[in-house]
């Protein structure tokens, strides 16, 4: 089973913003539709006022001709609004001229206050007791609520209001921060993405980078892509047109040589030299830019380096005629590493090559050694006149040569390069540093 989305998850935002439109629809449809409701239970002010004229109207004729005016009015209210209506005292006694019956008194019961609600779908009139508005410790009128001032009830206009179209306003602006979340970064994102593709690298906007979510972490993930393709792109660049000056040169001696008066068999000797010179440099170059650019998957093996050396000495002393004897490996016979048997000799190779063209004719070469926790670090020691400082990393570049501090110029300045290269395949690194004299050339890769 996979792990919990982590604190800063994108599936947290989106369910706090779930969960927050499901409650914030519950609530604005529980909150307004009862307000609706509530409103439709209680009568509105204006009928309040009016039933209150209606008991104020029944207090100056009870003041002014007692029982018979008392009676005089509840006969107009009876006549005008259709409903039965008494006065009382506060003994419950008729103040009419009729007394109180017993099915009159029955009605009572259900009697209400001006300020309690009122449902609008209770069948008949409800009773209201008004008290008089100067003197209520006189008398009350009592009444069925006339059909004119009952409340409204709450409309299908209403309902649809607070029960369908505030919760739609709710998930459309749910709709709108969830497409704000998820779309918008990536629509930027595919855009970067076809400017890339069309004009080369180019990185993606802060506001994303900066998020701690998934969609930040896609973004930082492109733009580590974005640099890594802006470096090759620039790297191609420079490997080619570096290339393409180191071909100047033989293609110029070639055009001299047709141009010339040499017998025909110089001329072939000198072409197949310059053909070979510059099949060579391709070989290189193209070399180079496939583990630069298409770093392969190399198998990994123990390799004993005291004994890949000795290999790598006979070849070099009789290529370069040197004494195997200046030639020496300090190295214990243990001293085994977990790398490509055919990189890490093709780099070593190099590397050698290198140190023998740069040392004097009566230098010595040494390959040694210390084990460092997981790693060996070893490296190849010449005795030339070094690098300037300043130069120590600039001499892994291709077709990086410093004939002005090291004698012998031949070579296109390519072996480094790939040696380094090789090495870093192999999780290893490879450096330089001046030993005055001479040049030490370090290595370190994992320990078998």
């Amino acid at each position: 089973m996979s792990a919990l989305p982590s604190r800063h998850s994108l599936f947290w935002k989106l369910l706090a913003l779930t969960l927050g439109a499901c409650l914030l629809i519950v609530w604005l449809s529980w909150s307004w539709g009862r307000a609706m409701e509530i409103r439709g239970y209680h009568l509105e002010p204006a009928a309040r006022a009016e039933l209150s004229e209606l008991a104020g109207q029944l207090e100056r004729a009870w003041h002014s001709e007692g029982r018979a005016g008392v009676e005089r009015v509840l006969a107009r209210l009876r006549e005008t609004e259709g409903v039965w209506a008494i006065a009382l005292d506060p003994l419950f006694q008729s103040l009419a001229q009729a007394p109180l019956t017993r099915a009159e008194a029955e009605r009572l019961r259900g009697v209400r206050g001006l300020d309690w609600p009122l449902s609008a779908r209770t069948q008949g009139a409800p009773l209201l007791e008004v008290p008089f508005p100067q003197r209520p410790e006189e008398g009350r009128l009592i009444l069925e609520l006339p059909a004119r001032l009952k409340p409204d009830p709450v409309g299908l206009v209403s309902r649809l209001l607070s029960h369908g179209l505030l919760p739609l306003i709710v998930t459309l602006a749910l709709c709108a921060l969830l497409y704000r979340q998820l779309m918008v970064p990536l629509r930027r994102l595919r855009q970067q993405a076809l400017i890339t593709g069309a004009r080369g690298a180019a990185f993606v906007a802060p506001e994303i980078t900066r998020r701690r979510d998934e969609l930040g972490d896609l973004g930082r993930t492109f733009d580590g892509m974005a640099a890594r393709l802006q470096g090759q792109t620039r790297y191609q660049q420079r490997l080619l047109r570096d290339l393409s000056h180191e071909l100047r040169t033989p293609l110029s001696r070639l055009q001299v040589l047709c141009e010339g008066q040499d017998d025909a068999h110089a001329l072939r000797a000198r072409l197949a030299r310059e053909v070979q010179g510059m099949q060579q440099l391709v070989e290189l170059t193209l070399e180079l830019a496939w583990l630069d650019t298409e770093p392969p998957a190399l198998p990994r093996e123990s390799v004993a380096l005291a004994t890949l050396w000795d290999i790598l000495v006979e070849d070099a002393v009789f290529e370069s005629g040197w004494p195997r004897a200046r030639l020496h490996c300090g190295l214990p016979a243990d001293a085994t590493v977990l790398a490509n048997l055919n990189a890490l000799s093709r780099a070593l190779e190099n590397l050698l090559r290198n140190a023998i063209r740069h040392s004097p004719l009566t230098g010595h070469i040494r390959l040694d050694g210390r084990r460092e926790g997981p790693d060996w670090l070893f490296w190849i020691e010449d005795q030339g006149p070094g690098v300037p400082a300043a130069a120590l990393d600039f001499i892994f570049e291709p077709f990086s040569r410093l004939n002005g501090a090291r004698p012998g110029g031949d070579g296109y300045g390519l072996g480094l390069s790939i040696a380094r290269s090789a090495i870093r395949l192999q999780g290893g690194e490879l450096q330089a540093e001046n030993r005055h004299p001479g040049l030490r050339l370090t290595l370190r890769l994992p320990a078998a």
